[in-house]
């Protein structure tokens, strides 16, 4: 072990003594869990996703196959988180993991990811959905996505300046709105409209098909399940029935989106579902006419904003630790209690999310887009932290490890060459914003590269 890393370590271990006696309250039943983790992975993008993926296999049955090999993954994945978590809690994630197997190095580029990629393109990704179904209900020219994206921007960003943020109540009745969306929808495309005669047929293979960027598009829409993962210390029943509870609201999640994109295939065939933009409002279309599509566009954008105002909170919090933690940013890790909350944290994610937005004007589709600019980077810290697992299971043997990933080290494997895979395949398969995404990265690397003291003069408060 490196000085540099032992040092890391002992900041680490010494920060997890004082914190002791803030342990979260043990207040979480496996039931409360479950329905976190369907309400934090269930998103717009099941709204949107479905299209893209269809667009890139051949036949239904594959299409469905896809879907489930999502799931598969996501399962996996969601293993080695709880193992992470239950022997590492801390309120760090992803940074704090990647901080105790590879040093301040990786967990500031990860920093740096979120800030300018990860959580800025999907702040960008969500505004375009609701841009494509707003521009259902009325189009305003060419660039009516556009439009209405970088419109959902900044009003949810001005929103969060001011600290008015959504309660409790008003994000589950929200919540609820966008559930009864797809319980719409699955009950129109499989009782109310007649089978399209497309649904079963394979149709002639497309050049441009790639079951690996089918993956991409269908592990996006499963996003979000290693958020779950962080509240494991408040569970009632002990730290080890997280895995249960993920297990469980995983495989509920598979079942939802196997039926809706079921819908989708009988009510529109797999052409049909290629060809849309806004696959619900067209499902709806074909069922009612134009008040179908006003009604679950409008389903559609409040669960979008619903999102992207949760990753807009969000996102500026991360923002305001990497000001927090290292000089160089500091004007970010300033706390206005005036506003209570992070201004100029707010304020630069909303701009690095609206030159995001501006690239709708350059390319077919904003939305997809974003997915090619965000994917690399996500799937490589995704990799990384599947990485991790290994190397602390190597340097820190004796550490107490209240749940152990099942299967090790064959399922571990399995998510980082899946991990592997994924990264590759959205760099392989995907457009020029893959590229963007990956520069913006190499940035972030040459900026620790001719700026050392970012690392050596950083404040380490990671817990």
């Amino acid at each position: 072990m490196s000085g540099q890393e032992s040092n890391t370590k002992i900041i680490l271990e010494q920060k997890e003594s004082q914190s002791l006696s803030n342990k979260p309250a043990k207040v979480l039943r496996t039931v409360d869990v479950v329905a976190l983790v369907v309400g934090i992975v269930i998103g717009a993008g099941i709204f949107r996703t479905p299209s893209l993926v269809a667009g890139n296999v051949d036949s239904g049955w594959v299409m469905l196959l896809v879907w489930v090999l999502g799931g598969f993954v996501s399962l996996a994945g969601a293993l080695c988180y709880a193992e992470l978590t239950t022997a590492f809690p801390n309120t760090g994630g992803d940074y704090y993991f990647l901080m105790r197997a590879f040093g301040k190095r990786v967990a500031f580029l990860f920093a740096w990811a979120r800030m300018s990629v990860i959580q800025t393109g999907s702040i960008a990704l969500l505004a375009f959905i609701f841009g494509d179904y707003a521009s259902e209900i009325y189009g305003i020219g060419p660039y009516s996505s556009v439009i209405y994206a970088g419109f959902a921007v900044a009003i949810l960003t001005l929103v969060n300046l001011r600290g008015v943020n959504m309660g409790t109540g008003a994000q589950k009745i929200l919540t609820l709105f966008e559930v009864l969306g797809l319980i719409v929808l699955i009950f129109v495309g499989l009782f109310v409209l007649s089978p399209n005669s497309e649904s079963i047929q394979v149709r002639e293979t497309n050049s441009g098909n790639s079951l690996g960027l089918a993956m991409v598009f269908v592990l996006l829409t499963f996003g979000g399940w290693n958020e779950a993962a962080y509240i494991s210390a408040e569970m009632k029943s002990g730290q080890k029935w997280i895995a249960k509870a993920l297990i469980f609201g995983i495989l509920l999640i598979t079942a939802i989106y196997l039926l809706v994109n079921l819908a989708f295939l009988r009510g529109l065939g797999l052409s049909g579902m290629a060809g849309s933009n806004a696959i619900a409002s067209d499902l709806m279309g074909n069922a009612f006419g134009k008040p179908g599509v006003v009604l679950i566009s409008v389903l559609v954008g409040i669960a979008a904003l619903t999102s992207a105002n949760a990753t807009i909170f969000t996102g500026a919090r991360s923002n305001y630790a990497l000001g927090r933690d290292f000089p160089v940013f500091a004007f970010m890790g300033k706390w206005k209690n005036g506003s209570e909350g992070p201004v100029n944290a707010f304020i630069i994610q909303g701009v690095i999310a609206m030159v995001l937005v501006s690239f709708g004007l350059f390319s077919r589709s904003g939305f997809e887009t974003m997915i090619d600019y965000t994917a690399p980077v996500f799937w490589f810290f995704l990799l990384m932290v599947g990485l991790a697992l290994f190397v602390l299971r190597r340097r820190e043997p004796n550490a107490a490890r209240p749940f152990k990933v099942p299967f090790y080290p064959i399922l571990p494997l399995v998510f980082c060459l899946s991990s592997s895979y994924l990264l590759y395949s959205s760099i392989a398969y995907t457009g020029w914003g893959a590229f963007v995404g990956i520069s913006v990265l190499l940035a972030g690397a040459l900026l620790l590269l001719f700026k050392p003291s970012i690392i050596t003069s950083g404040a380490d408060n990671s817990t």
